[in-house]
């Protein structure tokens, strides 16, 4: 089943299967220059605030997410999968290259 994800910094939603991460669906958007680190949660590159909506998330290094961060939401999008629609604000380091208007 797919989810619409909104990313509120840009308005833009994006189609993302709960099979697949926030991360992948987000890089099917082809904006250039999305910086997607490791893609295992280690490097913090693509951390983002989930503001609505569920998801499933997996193991994140709490050196980039801390338990007082994911309990508010703010996790890396490469750990998490949709289990409804989404709305998230970019606040890792992609921050400048996803917000920035095409």
């Amino acid at each position: 089943m797919k989810h619409q994800v909104r990313i509120e910094d840009t308005g833009e939603i994006y189609r993302c299967d709960e099979r697949q991460t926030v991360l992948v669906g987000m890089e099917a958007l082809g904006r250039k220059g999305i910086p997607v680190g490791c893609r295992n949660g280690g490097c913090g590159v693509c951390k983002v605030e989930i503001t609505a909506g569920q998801y499933e998330s997996r193991v994140m290094s709490r050196e980039h997410v801390s338990a007082e961060d994911e309990a508010c939401g703010r996790v890396l999008s490469c750990r998490i999968r949709p289990c409804s629609d989404l709305s998230l604000k970019v606040i890792g380091r992609m921050q400048r290259s996803v917000c920035r208007r095409a």
